[in-house]
């Protein structure tokens, strides 16, 4: 089955356009239920997963068109509910596909074994047991984040503001909640990324114009940003 394909747009704003910015997309797009729930914000822990050749920092920075990367994802900061996610670039547009698992599973793909997965009924469970095997995929850093998520349901738009992007250095510790990390953007910069199907509506792309004029797009990775931080380029 075809994986459905989304435009992502990247951008790194200030706080100030930060600020006003999210007191504007306010009147015209939701809270995601997620923040909403969590005062406007949640956070957001990825264990970001590479080869043993480091395929995906290296693609990622060469620019390569057709990629995946492998991440375990939990949020703030509890294991009720884990994800394994690939997210995959076919050339400018971006899918993921997502799995629940349980926290033993995690723990033992975090220790880098697959023993069993040849047999799970998901096909994204199914490659991460392939990759482990052939190109010896394994846990490499960990990724921290607010996040503070705007959705408009018909449009299909997903509008997202990254703050206080932090780099857990060499540590794969995942559900440890007193793991150091590291700010990885000079002046707490945001990261501000745009997810529509189709067209992005005239009105929403004016709303973003309007309250960043001088944002400029960018391929910003948060996982590049803090694979880089280790001192790896």
């Amino acid at each position: 089955m075809a994986l459905p394909l989304r435009h992502e747009l990247k951008f790194l704003i200030t706080r100030t356009q930060l600020e006003v910015l999210r007191s504007t997309i306010g009147h015209v797009l939701k809270l995601d239920p997620n923040a909403a729930r969590n005062g406007g914000k949640y956070h957001i822990r990825s264990l970001y997963f590479d080869t043993v050749f480091d395929d995906a920092l290296y693609d990622k920075i060469a620019g390569v068109k057709d990629r995946d990367k492998y991440r375990i994802r939990i949020y703030n900061l509890t294991d009720k509910n884990i994800f394994m996610e690939c997210k995959t670039k076919v050339g400018s547009l971006i899918s993921k596909r997502s799995a629940k698992i349980s926290r033993d599973l995690a723990e033992q793909l975090i220790a880098a074994d697959p023993t069993g997965l040849e047999y799970t009924q998901s096909g994204l469970l199914r490659d991460v047991y392939r990759e482990m095997r052939t190109r010896l995929l394994h846990p490499v850093v960990i990724v921290d984040y607010e996040r503070a998520a705007y959705i408009h349901t018909a449009e299909e738009v997903r509008i997202t503001f990254d703050m206080r992007v932090r780099t857990g250095l060499n540590s794969i510790d995942l559900f440890n909640p007193e793991v150091p990390t590291i700010p990885v953007l000079p002046h707490d910069e945001t990261i501000l990324e745009v997810k529509y199907n189709r067209v992005l509506p005239p009105y929403i792309r004016d709303v973003l114009s309007w309250a960043c004029p001088e944002a400029v797009q960018m391929a910003v990775s948060k996982y590049t940003l803090c694979r880089q931080y280790e001192g790896k380029e």
